[in-house]
């Protein structure tokens, strides 16, 4: 049986802050609604001081962001974005378009076909998360997305330079300085300036998440992402400084990002405890690292492999980190979690960064039911149907016409009727079954 050494905050608080989260942002999309422009130019100037009369960036001031930064910045980013984007198209080329012939004469086929507009939010506010461009943007484009448009809150008072380059160099083809409620609910309801989009990806913070939340089915959204989560599965094959550090540096991502310990081993839980402690004490970061882990970190102690399988799937991390003698054990059996990083050579903070795989990941327990950001996001697969004989639409609609009428459903079946009798010669009386 799986036992506690450290648990997190009560779910009850926890429930009480999402509370005020979902009532400050039901306000201010109603604002934004009603008011456009201004209420988003208020927003911006009350949350982040920053007020101009158009948030969309010149040609003239990305390319001054571009000029900021150092070459061996811009190649970094030319990188991770590279490697993004050939893992996009693998993996829009295992999409296929599909016509077969099911029965003669009846020819089914479903395309692939992209969204027209994404907005994508890149987090910027507390760190300049330039990730998140080549994970959103990048990704919409391989998919074929013709419009991306893009929303960065400025940092430090002003657009975020490699911000700026990132989303440039992504492709972005509008690129916004503008954060929080006031970014995601402009580019979804659309105001005097931001034209509105279809579709809304990319992480945030709260107010952010449960803005995407409150806006879906006005948009699509990529899926509902709180706060960063990691899931470290370790057994005494390493050691304690490097679970402590995989699970310090998703804990610096907020103060409520949740980071648990999973092993089956006491002795490597409670060093690991130890060893949090001592690099919290020369973290940069550790003021927001320390609450993270105080509030929302956790270790768990199982008896076996199989255990915390089983532990896993119930937490369903965004993050799992897998450092055991057989990491591929927990590829082969887990089935709910956003992203695995199996063995010690890899962590999330490639997977966050630089290595490909998109970081836009399900929380709060999405992971039981979708994965993440990928190229299959941002396309809608829909079908078509085709009848080529007299024969066949005969034949098919005398099975859709009996059908019909045991559901009570007469005008369907005189669609099916009609063409029976048209194509099949046989005489169905009006809004009966065909024999």
């Amino acid at each position: 049986m799986a036992t506690y050494l450290k648990r997190g905050r009560d779910a009850g608080a926890i429930a009480d802050d999402d509370a005020k989260v979902r009532a400050v942002v039901e306000a201010a999309l109603a604002d934004i609604a009603a008011r456009g422009d201004d209420a988003v130019r208020e927003m911006s100037a009350r949350f982040d001081g920053w007020d101009r009369s158009d948030f969309r960036l010149t040609d003239a001031e990305i390319r001054a962001c571009l000029a900021e930064l150092p070459a061996r910045a811009l190649d970094d980013i030319r990188f991770a974005q590279e490697q993004v984007r050939v893992f996009a198209e693998h993996q829009r080329a295992s999409l296929k378009d599909i016509e077969v012939e099911t029965l003669p004469g009846i020819v089914l086929g479903h395309k692939n076909i992209p969204v027209n507009s994404v907005g994508c939010y890149v987090p910027g506010g507390k760190y300049p998360l330039l990730a998140s461009a080549h994970m959103s943007v990048i990704t919409a484009k391989v998919a074929g997305v013709p419009r991306v448009a893009t929303c960065a809150p400025p940092f430090k008072g002003r657009p975020a330079p490699a911000i700026v380059a990132a989303q440039h160099l992504a492709g972005a083809d509008e690129i916004f300085c503008l954060g929080g409620i006031q970014a995601v609910g402009a580019m979804a309801l659309g105001t005097q300036s931001v034209p509105p989009v279809d579709m809304l990806v990319g992480p945030g913070n709260a107010f952010v998440a449960e803005a995407k939340r409150q806006l879906y089915g006005r948009v699509g959204i990529d899926l509902f992402a709180g706060p960063t989560e990691t899931l470290v599965i370790a057994d005494e094959s390493v050691d304690a400084e490097m679970c402590a550090t995989d699970l310090l540096g998703q804990a610096e991502h907020g103060p409520n990002s949740p980071a648990i310990l999973l092993t089956t081993s006491e002795r490597l839980a409670r060093e690991t405890m130890a060893e949090v402690e001592r690099l919290l004490g020369i973290l940069p970061t550790a003021e927001v690292a320390r609450r993270a882990w105080e509030d929302f970190g956790a270790v768990i102690v199982c008896e076996s492999d199989e255990e915390m399988v089983r532990e896993a799937d119930v937490i369903a991390s965004e993050h799992v980190q897998v450092m055991t003698r057989d990491p591929d054990y927990f590829l082969a059996n887990m089935t709910n979690y956003g992203a695995l990083f199996l063995g010690p050579r890899t962590n999330v903070a490639y997977g966050d960064k630089v290595i490909g795989t998109n970081h836009t990941l399900p929380t709060n327990k999405a992971a039981r039911y979708t994965g993440g950001l990928w190229v299959g996001k941002f396309l809608k697969t829909v079908t078509y149907q085709r009848v080529l004989t007299d024969e066949a639409s005969a034949m098919i609609g005398a099975y859709c016409s009996r059908l019909c009428m045991l559901e009570g459903f007469a005008g369907h079946a005189e669609q099916a009727n009609v063409r029976v009798r048209r194509y099949g010669g046989r005489n169905v009386p009006y809004a009966g079954a065909a024999e």
